[in-house]
């Protein structure tokens, strides 16, 4: 079948790249090549920055309400579009339409809060701080900002980023993951529509080259990345060392603590979610579930026959709940930590490693697996799997748990489930994590507040979305007057 070789958007307009070198796109659930994208070349690369470059002065004047009369555009547009945005972000990545229709409205709800800009960016005053002398805060935006965006959540994560950076009188790269950047050429055709001056918004594909290309060019002000921790450490150095602002954020392993007075049925339920939906492929996914002494009888079963009842398919398809995970290469990733975890001695008590379609038989699907009898320090337990595979800890009580979750070098996300106020209380003290969730699965914070972990789940020290988004992408000007 022919396939579509991706554009860039630099300058206002859509710009074929002169690149030799490719990439293949495949739809996940067939096992078919759906796209080629373009590894930009240095010198496109830098023609985006400098379209950036030469819209901000203009941009960074306009008023912040004008600015945000524009995203208020930009969201009626991503409304009329929703579903068609939803569905490219299935077709190229793997996950059911459910959840990709969540993930999408996410996205929107951050442009909603960028839309309160002329608010959110009010400084401070006060007068008389001495005799005769007042002092003011600004906040102003900086210049040309960047993000570089994950495989995960191809149309979500990049609206983290671009809608709060614009808003702020900064203009924007946006860089495609090279996996699935279909879901960014579709918001930048509705973007393209919303009114931008041009220059204001851009978007480059591309690998590593790319990147590093970005992170390199001093017009460059900032850098926004979501990926793995390997990943984002290098960021986060590479654009330290160019005198960068960075917010990196990384990997994780989120542990799960069900405590003996859990509801156990709903507690099933949210967890099983929690650990396979979107394929697991989600910095937010349940990983490792700890049980609390006789937690492990009343829970394991039950956890073990719902996943085992999960119906694996076409993410199109109504009635699939767990779709594929998005390359051949990362099934075989996700497969080789199976295999570490029955070498170390862990017992597969449900193996999802010849889960197939039949109608796809080409689909790089992988069933629900899981692991029982694991050990603390067993890499499938310590390390980011980033697929549909659940590893079950037991503890004697919940000092032990809280010694499992906190000695992981991640701290990304973590919940309890329980029905009790004092062990929720000693659960929000204890834990390292930034994200914590009660007798919820996935703590994904709204976008008026703030997304990112600490340890090594995140590097910078502003995360994404609510108001330290506004601290990042402006730099607070204090203005000290005596007339």
């Amino acid at each position: 079948m022919s396939v579509d070789r991706l554009r860039n958007y630099i300058g206002g307009r859509w710009v074929d790249s002169k690149a030799t070198e490719t990439g293949d796109v495949f739809n996940p659930a067939l096992g078919e090549k759906i796209a080629e994208v373009p590894y930009t070349t240095p010198e496109e690369t830098r023609a985006a920055v400098q379209a950036a470059h030469e819209a901000y002065p203009a941009w960074r004047r306009t008023p912040p309400l004008e600015r945000a009369r524009v995203l208020f555009k930009l969201k009626n547009l991503l409304e009329e579009n929703f579903e068609e945005i939803a569905r490219t972000v299935t077709i190229e990545n793997g996950k059911n339409l459910h959840e990709s229709r969540g993930s999408v409205r996410r996205g929107i709800e951050v442009v909603e809060v960028a839309t309160g800009v002329p608010s959110l960016m009010q400084g401070l005053y006060l007068e008389d701080i001495a005799r005769g002398i007042d002092s003011e805060v600004v906040s102003q935006p900086i210049g040309v900002f960047t993000a570089i965006a994950p495989f995960n959540f191809p149309a979500m994560v990049p609206l983290w980023f671009l809608p709060m950076a614009v808003a702020c009188g900064n203009t924007f790269i946006a860089k495609a993951s090279d996996k699935n950047p279909m879901s960014q050429q579709k918001l930048f055709e509705i973007i393209d529509q919303a009114g931008f001056p041009p220059g204001v918004v851009n978007l480059v594909n591309g690998a590593k080259d790319t990147v590093d290309t970005l992170i390199e060019d001093p017009r460059v002000k900032g850098v926004s990345f979501v990926g793995s921790t390997a990943v984002a450490h290098a960021v986060y150095k590479k654009a330290a060392e160019h005198g960068k602002r960075v917010q990196a954020l990384g990997g994780a392993k989120n542990f799960l603590i069900v405590m003996p007075d859990a509801d156990m049925e709903a507690s099933v339920r949210i967890i099983t979610e929690s650990c396979y939906g979107c394929a697991g492929e989600r910095c937010l996914a349940g990983s490792v579930i700890v049980m609390v002494g006789d937690a492990y009888e009343k829970f394991r079963d039950l956890f073990v026959d719902a996943a085992k009842s999960l119906r694996l398919g076409n993410g199109l398809s109504d009635d699939t709940d767990l779709g594929p995970v998005v390359t051949a290469s990362h099934r075989e990733h996700v497969l080789g930590f199976i295999e570490k975890g029955i070498a170390e001695g862990a017992d597969l008590i449900l193996d999802g490693r010849d889960g197939h379609v039949e109608e796809h038989p080409n689909g790089f699907f992988l069933g629900a697996s899981v692991f029982d009898d694991v050990k603390p320090d067993m890499a499938i337990a310590t390390e980011e799997i980033f697929g549909p595979v659940a590893t079950l800890l037991r503890a004697r009580d919940f000092d032990q748990a809280m010694e499992f979750a906190t000695a992981s070098r991640y701290a990304n996300a973590s919940s309890i489930f329980t029905t009790s106020g004092k062990w929720a209380r000693e659960f929000r003290y204890r834990s390292h994590a930034s994200m914590l969730g009660v007798n919820i699965g996935v703590a994904a914070p709204m976008a008026f507040f703030p997304f990112g972990g600490s340890k090594g789940s995140f590097f910078g020290d502003r995360k994404a979305t609510g108001k330290q988004a506004i601290d990042f992408y402006t730099d607070q000007k204090v203005v000290i007057s005596r007339w």
